[in-house]
């Protein structure tokens, strides 16, 4: 046999090493940490979605190599703060997992398997979750919290980490109310609650005309309530707010390269051209689509 071998994890691991060893390592990863990795990785996860939405599997492989390397880097920061390293991030996901998934592994061991027969529904499947997840937080609380702490009322949104990015922050928060009861019956409120929060905007824009700063910022909160609403609308249809942003986001970069295209074979700009035209192009770009 000829061929080279594959590297495999250990190597990835080894190469993780030394490239932190402060003798012979490289200087850029010596300097960095867990705040300095963080942009990288969130840079790498957004990649990696990039290449799923192209159907790009080839360069899939590649994007989830550079996410995997992004998760070996904070495990050999923690082992060298002492903090956690790589087995251990690895046994704390097959033990959450594993208890996770009573219908899976029942008697809570990773090479248990339900008799032949034994089923669970889905809706119980998603409420056993639920409930083993609560307990996981509870668990975690309890363990962490001080005397001080404990005597504060918990809350149900607690469990929605702070760091989140807005709109995934803000699909979580209303999951979480929703799973204690806090939510629409159905989805013409939540049609109702989008005008209103417009209505509120539209109103905000005739006042404190002399307060620019307090005008600006109560702007941004009724905004914010907008949008806040519209994910509200996503989570009813069963869409994803982030996908759905990101669609309209690849569909107005398709329709204003069509515009430029359409502009340059007459040898103009967009800044030249009427709002007139640039709308009439727009609606043909749309049309095209549907066309497609």
């Amino acid at each position: 046999m000829t061929g080279k071998p594959e590297y495999q994890l250990e190597d990835l691991l080894y190469l993780m090493a030394r490239l932190r060893d402060p003798q012979d390592g490289c200087p850029w990863d010596l300097k960095q940490s867990y705040q300095t990795i963080l942009p990288h990785t969130l840079e790498e996860v957004y990649e990696v979605a990039d290449a799923i939405e192209r159907s790009d599997i080839n360069n899939l492989r590649e994007e989830l190599g550079d996410l995997l390397f992004q998760i070996v880097f904070y495990a050999q920061l923690g082992k060298e703060d002492g903090s956690f390293d790589f087995s251990g991030i690895i046994d704390g996901i097959v033990n959450k997992l594993v208890r996770r998934h009573p219908h899976v592994f029942p008697d809570g061991s990773l090479q248990s398997r339900r008799l032949p027969g034994q089923e669970i529904s889905e809706q119980d499947i998603k409420a056993n979750w639920q409930k083993i997840k609560q307990a996981e937080k509870q668990a975690q609380r309890d363990e962490e919290a001080s005397v001080v702490e404990q005597s504060k009322p918990d809350s149900i949104l607690s469990s929605v980490p702070l760091a989140a990015p807005a709109l995934a922050r803000a699909e979580k928060l209303q999951k979480a109310a929703s799973h204690h009861g806090f939510d629409w019956p159905d989805i013409e409120p939540v049609f109702e609650k989008i005008e209103e929060e417009l209505a509120e905007l539209k109103a905000e824009l005739s006042l404190n005309a002399d307060n620019p700063a307090l005008r600006q910022t109560r702007l941004e909160e009724e905004l914010g309530d907008v949008i806040f609403s519209c994910v509200n609308l996503a989570r009813f249809l069963k869409v994803s707010p982030e996908m759905a942003l990101r669609g309209a986001n690849s569909r107005f970069q398709s329709r204003f390269s069509y515009i430029e295209a359409q502009l340059r074979t007459q040898q103009r700009s967009v800044a030249a051209t009427s709002l007139d035209e640039l709308d009439a192009l727009w609606r043909q770009a749309k049309r095209n689509e549907t066309s497609a």
